[in-house]
């Protein structure tokens, strides 16, 4: 160990697989002065591209998502599917028990094999276990209920095996402290993407060249739903809001894949307004600030959305958001900005009164858009670490009982 590492808290995270999003705070992480950071990636699926489940098409980002920090593939000899076995790292247990962390940072969920493995060999090494999650309720998505009562039960036996429980919103906050999570124990750690990336990349953006790329006239709004086209994300009920809003001279985009795409598609034939809607398929993520920054507002639906980081980053791109008040991120990002961009989710009816209200005073619209920018500088990857160390620290310090 040299001089200059001696001093700094030595820290594995534990992550399924390389996604775009994790990758900035793991580099950002890495550079604090006090930290030894190394990545253990439990799979390379995102690094490496395969069939996305639920996009149901072909996904590899273009994005770095290796770059700026130490890191290393530990094999998999579960399935590689979604169920307990399909994620299963024994090699965990030497990475953690030989490489004298003072933390683990675990963002595998308890529902693998590979979170148990993890908490076992950090408990042997006496190295503090962190984990949390994004729910900001015990619904699950596929509605059963039966799981609501089964989490009420488990959850708080789950959590309490936390050293330090760590969580993306204010509402997964509650949601803890409802469970009897005490609050000292739980650290909202905010959700962030690479500000500096997005906002950077969507000054660059001709807007108008793009606008026109698309076939949209000078006159012409566009709305965007950029998400999976999968139930819980609703992408029905912003067609069916679009066309009872009867909104002249406005284009509706739908960027993203999945198994509602032909019925979205029959649907807008049906309601009339299939010359006013355009499927993209999947954008990868060079090209989502180009979109972000052509439109006039997102929209996203949602049922079911534990937090949902295209807020975030249509909002570094100057686009206000219009969500359903089951996206996690509404409290956190929308609602601050004006109450106006969250309704109910389900809620065919308001969602267009909404779209309605929002072409009505284009002007108000716009100043949307700075208002938006300027609230997401303030939840951003800098408080994202910061507020990580702490969590870290914390876990630490109830480990060695000081």
């Amino acid at each position: 160990m040299t001089e200059n590492t001696k001093n700094k808290l030595r820290v594995l995270a534990v992550a399924s697989h390389p996604v775009q999003y994790m990758a900035p705070i793991f580099r950002r992480l890495a550079a604090h002065p006090r930290v030894e950071l190394r990545v253990a990636y439990c799979s390379m699926r995102g690094a490496e591209g395969g069939i996305d489940p639920e996009f149901g098409t072909e996904v590899k980002w273009d994005v770095p998502l290796l770059d700026g920090y130490d890191w290393v593939d530990v094999p998999n000899v579960g399935s590689g599917k979604e169920s307990f076995w399909g994620l299963n790292n024994p090699g965990l247990k030497e990475l953690i028990r030989g490489g004298n962390f003072d933390a683990v940072l675990c963002f595998v969920g308890y529902v693998r094999a590979t979170f148990w493995i993890a908490r076992k060999a950090s408990k042997k090494a006496r190295a503090a276990f962190l984990f949390g999650t994004d729910s900001t309720t015990l619904a699950p998505r596929d509605g059963k209920t039966w799981k609501k009562w089964v989490k009420r039960i488990v959850w708080p036996w789950i959590f309490g095996l936390a050293d330090q429980v760590i969580v993306p919103s204010s509402g997964t906050r509650d949601l803890m402290l409802s469970l009897g999570i005490a609050e000292e124990r739980v650290t909202l750690t905010p959700y962030s993407v690479d500000n500096d990336w997005w906002i950077a990349e969507a000054a660059k953006v001709d807007r108008e060249a793009e606008r026109s790329k698309l076939g949209l006239k000078p006159n012409e709004a566009a709305i965007l739903f950029c998400a999976k086209l999968q139930p819980w994300k609703r992408p029905t009920d912003l067609l069916q809001a679009f066309a009872k809003a009867k909104l002249g001279d406005t284009k509706l985009i739908f960027a993203g894949e999945g198994p509602l795409r032909a019925d979205l598609e029959a649907d807008a034939i049906r309601l009339g307004i299939a010359g006013q809607t355009r499927f993209l398929g999947f954008v990868n993520q060079s090209a989502l600030p180009a979109l972000y920054k052509l439109v006039d507002l997102m929209v996203l639906p949602s049922a079911y959305e534990p937090f949902a980081v295209v807020v975030n980053e249509a909002m570094c791109c100057g686009c206000p958001v219009l969500a359903s008040d089951q996206v996690g991120a509404a409290r956190d990002l929308l609602l601050p900005v004006s109450p106006e961009l969250v309704f109910p989710a389900g809620n065919v009816d308001v969602l267009a009164e909404r779209l309605a209200g929002a072409f009505e005073n284009r002007e108000r619209l716009a100043g949307l858009q700075s208002k938006a920018l300027a609230h997401i500088k303030t939840w951003s990857p800098e408080r994202n670490i910061e507020a990580t160390l702490k969590a870290i620290e914390a876990g630490i310090a109830r480990v060695r009982g000081s």
